[in-house]
């Protein structure tokens, strides 16, 4: 594989020196992009075009050509393949996100699911993955990513978003066995598909843990951190000659740093509803952070962004460590100047922080 030019992002998930804290953004290949919404419309539709490992790439790397801070590059995907290539059939309704034609509603139903080959039944993301490696050039390093298994089950029991997962949680409590059954097998799905992603091409992976932040502290442990713990586990950890970092990120999940930091990830993803100084008073020895300035502070002015930067910069401190991230995704109606703001503000404002 190429040489890797910039691998400030590798090298701070794992706690090693760098120049300036790295940047990169959740939904960074989005709508906010008005390249991304042309090559969206060439495509018909948001699943063509995830599907398509050309357009894929192109989306994938318009982000880099337009701001060169950025340090690295996360696959242009959906967290619902794996329930997609199981049958359930997704698509996307206008105004109301991913839906479901199938709903999982049984034992039965969760027995007759596959656990899907990811070269066979997802073979146009490890193809993308592919792509992008190569038309990367060793640009940065890329990013792989998966739902994990409560964020996919929440959408497969409910048959799409949901504010309270009611379905999904009366399962839990009525029939834990089925819950436990679901979440098993798409365990197995996420590790062999993150593995399908890193044999590919793709240098860390990230796990986006959605909606693990709506379940109790007990429910949290058996439901969700158990499951991303086994894939953990199971993951590929060397590839090409380096350690592949693994992220967890759970929106919601302050209260829990403890736990994620004991599964053996490299990096935490925190939410905007943490302070970072603290999270690294409490993980800080065991793991990197990433995150986590709210995302709405792209909709305010370029002196403000900058500001929130620095605030958050410094909560964090000294040495590495640290990426820098929103702590969700960037919404589609931000200006794309302020993107910039942010992106510049991080590289110049971190350099004090890495003497």
């Amino acid at each position: 594989m190429t040489a890797l030019k910039n691998d400030r992002f590798l090298r701070a998930l794992l706690k090693q020196p760098v120049d300036v804290t790295p940047i990169w953004m959740m939904r960074q290949a989005g709508r906010y992009l008005p390249e991304y919404r042309a090559t969206r419309a060439k495509a018909g539709d948001f699943v063509s075009l995830m599907k398509n490992p050309e357009l894929a790439c192109e989306v994938t790397i318009q982000p880099l050509d337009r701001y060169p801070q950025l340090d690295a590059a996360i696959l242009f995907s959906d967290i619902l393949t794996i329930p997609d290539a199981m049958g359930q059939g997704l698509y996307f309704e206008t105004g109301e996100g991913p839906r479901f034609k199938k709903v999982v509603s049984s034992l039965a139903d969760i027995e007759a699911l596959p656990v899907p080959d990811p070269e066979k039944d997802l073979g146009y993301v490890m193809d993308a993955v592919r792509t992008i490696r190569r038309e990367l050039g060793g640009r940065v390093p890329l990013i792989g990513f998966s739902g994990s298994p409560w964020t996919l089950a929440t959408y497969m029991v409910e048959g799409g978003s949901s504010k309270d997962f009611r379905k999904t949680k009366a399962m839990l409590y009525d029939n834990p066995q089925a819950l436990h059954a679901l979440l098993d097998k798409l365990a197995q799905s996420v590790t062999s598909y993150l593995n399908g992603q890193i044999l590919a091409g793709a240098q860390a992976v990230q796990i986006f843990d959605s909606w693990g932040g709506s379940l109790s502290a007990a429910a949290y442990q058996e439901f969700s951190l158990a499951y991303m713990k086994k894939i953990v586990d199971g993951l590929i950890r060397e590839h090409d000659g380096r350690r592949v970092p693994v992220i967890l990120f759970t929106k919601g999940g302050g209260l829990w740093l403890e736990s994620l930091a004991d599964t053996g990830a490299e990096a935490l993803g925190l939410d905007w509803t943490c302070d970072i100084g603290s999270a690294r008073a409490r993980v800080g020895a065991k793991v990197a952070l990433q995150g986590n300035m709210d995302p709405a502070v792209l909709y305010a002015k370029p002196a403000a962004i900058r500001a929130e930067v620095a605030r958050i910069l410094a909560a964090y401190g000294a040495g590495s460590g640290h990426v820098f991230n929103l702590g969700h995704g960037i919404t589609p109606e931000v200006d794309p100047a302020n993107a910039a703001a942010f992106f510049e503000a991080v590289h110049e404002l971190s350099a004090q922080y890495h003497c």
